[in-house]
């Protein structure tokens, strides 16, 4: 079972060893590089250098490519980045030892090619290179702008894919990596919390946002990579970003909230109903459920990312030409230093192509699916860690029924039914029309805490 602890260090209780996880991280890739073909890898990608050296600038330097970091066999790394953040890691990163160096790139293409940034960068790295007899060797790289590597190859080096080498000693996630993981799941429980007390109608998506971040500031973020909000129509087609709508009663809401705890992610949905929830969201939100709880029953050391994928339906079952249209609605993928790592589950990947699931993965799992009305959808997602017997859940806030959010209305005869259709004309109580579209009376009320549907047999699946 996973384990949360206070946000301080203290002296009394073991929490987060932060010494073992820089130690844990950097062994881990030197032993993968020494089993490989690569003579050394350069890393231009944010979350590969923090994984190797353990430094970071802040995530505004997370798109600029201005900072690498060198990892040849049987040395220890090497850090070249801004000539004052480099004086700074001399003096509070002493795992660094006199490794780290003033260096710039050609700043994203801010300073002319003729200045000769990108040349300077690969004399670094080539003399480097020289030293430790690795010139004749594969050099493997993650990112990199054209200019770098036309510059790099001018210097004779062959130049390889090093993602994949980088990836792999990701996917495997130590201890320490796991409590991160799991607290940074904790920040966004607590961020719902305060969601679900105050959405309502006349509540704006950007109001949303806002409350999200400065729950996760307030608690220790160091970033608030993303929050989606999306309400209302927008809720079919998925846009993937937040806007200015007004929240209206009767409105699905789900939110994605992606933020980092000392660099660890999140990845992490919720839906809610403002106020009521009509019948056909119930249905899509009981099918969403379905589909995600089958994925993760599916989820074992020695699985495979291609039987889990065949728990999520087909595109073409929610209104899709195929998977690559569809991509991202049903999906699991790998979460640790950034919110896209190994595995990647999908009906696109050919199962030949999957990976084998293994003890130690962190992975989300989120399911969509469009409501039979054509205008509304839900949305869930969950974390897991792959513990021997199975998935660990470590995405907390309740999420097994649809939640209703907002004011709880009471009418002349008792609560107002938290399942009902958004136009009033359509929950008469006379018999003349009820969300079933029967003559019977509304459904019993369920309560504040949530409504639920049925969920789809198997045959409706196939």
């Amino acid at each position: 079972m996973g384990r949360t602890f206070g946000l301080m260090a203290v002296d009394w209780e073991q929490r987060v060893d932060f010494d073992r996880l820089r130690r844990e991280r950097l062994d881990r890739i030197k032993t993968l590089l020494k089993a490989s073909e690569l003579g050394a890898l350069i890393s231009f990608d944010p979350n590969n250098i923090r994984y190797i050296t353990s430094t970071m600038i802040g995530t505004w330097g997370n798109d600029k490519f201005v900072r690498w970091s060198l990892l040849m066999q049987d040395r220890e790394p090497i850090m070249w980045d801004f000539g004052s953040a480099a004086r700074h890691h001399q003096i509070y990163c002493p795992w660094l030892d006199t490794r780290s160096r003033a260096g710039i790139t050609n700043f994203r293409g801010g300073i002319r090619p003729e200045a000769g940034r990108a040349e300077d960068v690969a004399r670094k790295i080539k003399v480097e290179l020289e030293q430790a007899g690795l010139t004749k060797e594969p050099i493997g790289i993650d990112i990199v702008e054209p200019p770098i590597l036309f510059a790099l190859q001018a210097e004779g080096l062959k130049v390889v894919d090093g993602q994949q080498l980088m990836l792999q000693a990701r996917v495997i996630k130590s201890p320490d990596e796991l409590v991160l993981l799991d607290t940074a799941c904790m920040m966004v429980d607590a961020a719902y919390e305060e969601l679900y007390k105050v959405m309502g109608p006349g509540m704006k998506e950007n109001e949303c946002v806002g409350l999200v971040a400065k729950t996760l500031y307030d608690l220790g973020s160091e970033h608030v990579e993303g929050v989606n909000a999306i309400s209302g129509e927008r809720t079919h087609p998925h846009p993937h970003i937040y806007s200015d709508r007004v929240m209206r009663p009767g409105d699905p809401v789900f939110f994605d909230i992606l933020h980092a705890y000392n660099g660890y992610r999140t990845c992490y949905y919720r839906t809610f109903a403002i106020g009521s929830a009509s019948k056909a969201l119930v249905d899509a939100y009981a099918r969403c459920r379905y589909y995600l709880d089958d994925a993760i029953s599916r989820v074992k050391p020695g699985a495979t990312t291609g039987e889990v994928a065949e728990a999520f339906p087909r595109a073409q079952e929610f209104g899709f030409a195929d998977e690559e249209a569809a991509f991202a609605l049903q999906l699991g993928h790998g979460v640790g230093l950034s919110i896209w790592e190994k595995p990647v589950i999908s009906r696109l990947i050919p199962a030949e192509h999957g990976e084998v699931i293994q003890e130690g993965m962190v992975f989300a799992l989120e399911t969509y699916w469009p409501a039979s009305d054509g205008y509304q959808a839900a949305r869930i997602e969950e974390q897991i860690i792959v513990r021997k017997t199975g998935a660990e859940v470590i995405t907390r806030f309740p999420a097994e029924q649809l939640l209703v959010a907002g004011q709880r209305y009471q009418t002349v005869t008792g609560p107002l039914s938290t399942m009902r259709e958004r136009q009033s004309n359509l929950n008469r109580v006379d018999g003349a029309a009820t969300p079933n579209g029967g003559t019977e009376s509304p459904p019993p009320l369920r309560g504040r805490v949530g409504v639920g549907g049925p969920s789809p047999s198997p045959s409706e699946r196939a």
